[in-house]
């Protein structure tokens, strides 16, 4: 029994995704900007796929100038020009539906690409990549690159590989093996998109005795723009032997012992960090850098979804309103007075306790 994607499946899903977005955004709007389009859906994926193909399209508009015979565009001063314009030109993004729902649906298939077989959607990206500059495409394209990032990003600006596509697409392949198991559920990555309509993995990748999907390259046995100013989420850097505790999905944590409060209905900072520096099991302990930058793509979901009402700005306010608190301490006094009550918060509830480790591993000593 083999796997075959049905296309036909996938079309028509990207399709009704696109014209169910556009008929709400386009309902009392003639255009939608570079920064409606970042916030455009739940699926950050798809807002930052629909961003990229804008950016191929940007660079496409300055080669067709640079291409006209008549002018020196090596000159200083008309370079500096161009480049003036071009950035000018990114600022102003203003885009009807009937140009919108495409990339819409060219967005969702690469999101559904991505999620479900990341190492044939990255290995493609090599393709696109101009010779001899694969490094420069990588890091240039990183921003765009939410889901399953960690399989491509630790090539970047790496030299070793050379100028090789065949020898970033194996590694690409091999590293996937070493961290799928660190990796987001494709479930999960999917259901993000379910806040516009629900997709059907079943009936994506149907199940057949004939056809076989085609395997990506592995490695064989001893063988200042808009777009420059997006806002993207921190890459992990390089551990050692390619894992990327950063990204890891974290256990659940044990159902025994929740967190401790106070009789008063608020978090004891004391408590609460005596619980977790008790926790020895795999996964728990390590250092992270800023919240805002550090969350994983489900630990981001789960906390919009369970602990800030849905709102993606609250969430992003409360992660930078915790990152420059000064200790442990100061972040549960804020987390007391802003979010534990206000929000109605089960302090006992899982949401609620992975929240309060990755604070306390942002603060750990």
């Amino acid at each position: 029994m083999t796997t075959q994607i049905n296309s036909n499946y996938l079309e028509k899903y990207a399709k009704d995704y696109a014209e169910i977005v556009c008929d709400r955004f386009y309902q009392n709007r003639q255009f939608i900007t570079g920064q409606d389009i970042v916030g455009l859906t739940a699926s950050v994926q798809v807002n930052f796929f629909v961003i990229k193909r804008l950016f191929e399209l940007w660079q496409q508009e300055l080669q067709k100038l640079k291409s006209n015979p008549y002018f020196d565009y090596r000159d200083v001063a008309v370079h500096e020009a161009l480049t003036q314009f071009m950035n000018v030109l990114s600022r102003r993004i203003k885009v009807e539906r009937a140009h919108l729902q495409p990339l819409l649906e060219y967005a969702v298939q690469k999101s559904i690409e991505v999620a479900t077989n990341p190492v044939a959607f990255y290995q493609g990206e090599i393709d696109q990549a101009p010779a001899q500059k694969i490094n420069d495409y990588l890091a240039e394209n990183k921003k765009y690159y939410k889901w399953h990032s960690q399989v491509i990003t630790f090539l970047i600006d790496k030299a070793g590989f050379g100028q090789d596509p065949v020898a970033y697409k194996k590694a690409i392949a091999a590293n996937y093996q070493a961290i799928k198991e660190q990796l987001e559920s494709v479930n999960l990555l999917l259901a993000t998109l379910g806040e516009v309509k629900a997709f059907d993995l079943d009936a994506y990748l149907e199940k057949t005795q004939e056809a076989e999907v085609s395997k990506p390259i592995v490695e064989e046995e001893n063988k200042d723009s808009f777009f420059d100013e997006i806002e993207t989420e921190a890459t992990p850097e390089e551990p050692e032997k390619e894992t990327f505790p950063e990204e890891s999905p974290m256990p659940e944590p044990p159902k025994a012992a929740p967190v401790s409060s106070t009789s008063t209905g608020k978090l004891d900072p004391n408590r609460v960090k005596s619980r977790f520096e008790a926790e020895s099991y795999k996964g728990m302990k390590g250092l992270i850098g800023e919240l805002s930058e550090s969350l994983a793509i489900n630990q981001r979901f789960m906390f919009r979804k369970e602990l800030f009402e849905g709102n993606d700005d609250l969430l992003t306010h409360a992660l930078k309103t915790l990152d420059a608190c000064k200790s442990f301490e100061e972040a549960i006094d804020v987390i007391n007075v802003r979010y534990l009550t206000e929000l109605g918060w089960d302090e006992s509830s899982d949401p609620v306790e992975e929240f309060l480790h990755v604070v306390y591993r942002r603060f750990t000593d």
